[in-house]
């Protein structure tokens, strides 16, 4: 299970919003590269694949392909805005170890 937090919830929905893409869900998967092995990428999708497990809060879906799903499980998706600028954080507790930006892992 993959989880967003209430201001990740927030972010997609007025990011979906801006970009006009009413009903599209938010696909996160898990990608080779980034200084640590690893990274987490973000993208609108529409629906969700055939391989998808699909998760929802309110009125967003969130959509994890199953090979990410190893890598992802139990993980909590935040946002935060602070002085250093705003974005997604992951709390995920399969990652050994991250880079410093925290968008890269090594599982």
């Amino acid at each position: 299970m993959v989880t967003l937090t209430e201001q990740a919830q927030k972010a997609v929905h007025d990011f979906i919003d801006r970009e006009n893409k009413k009903g599209f869900g938010l696909r996160v998967s898990v990608v080779g590269g980034g200084c640590s092995g690893f990274q987490y990428d973000l993208a609108l999708a529409e629906t969700p694949t055939a391989e998808d497990e699909v998760y929802n809060f309110g009125d967003i879906s969130v959509f994890v392909d199953k090979m990410s799903l190893v890598y992802l499980k139990g993980t909590t998706i935040d946002y935060v805005s602070d002085l250093r600028g705003a974005g997604f954080i992951f709390q995920n507790p399969n990652a050994i170890s991250s880079c410093g930006c925290g968008h890269s892992f090594e599982a």
